[in-house]
């Protein structure tokens, strides 16, 4: 089981990147949460098989059409005990 953090930056937001999350999240049987940041960013947490995490992390770095993403920080996190992937508000 992996749990990462990434913070995605870019074009990220407007372009429908936490609806795409979403559903790409759920395909991988993903648990988690995705949420936009004041600052223009973009902020997930991913947790799940190992192979799945890293599926999700690469994936991210296209994002949805329209998006143009610049960078995938990741880091490792806390398993927040989160039952699926949803959205959180900006923060």
């Amino acid at each position: 089981m992996r749990r990462a953090r990434m913070r995605i930056t870019g074009r990220v937001q407007g372009v429908g990147y936490r609806a795409w999350a979403l559903q790409a999240a759920s395909r991988l049987n993903l648990r988690g949460w995705v949420r936009n940041r004041t600052d223009g960013s973009v902020e997930a947490l991913v947790i799940g098989e190992d192979d799945a995490v890293a599926r999700m992390i690469e994936a991210c770095r296209e994002g949805p059409f329209g998006a143009r993403v610049s960078d995938v920080a990741v880091s490792d996190a806390e398993d927040d005990c989160s039952m699926e992937f949803g959205a959180k508000p900006t923060l």
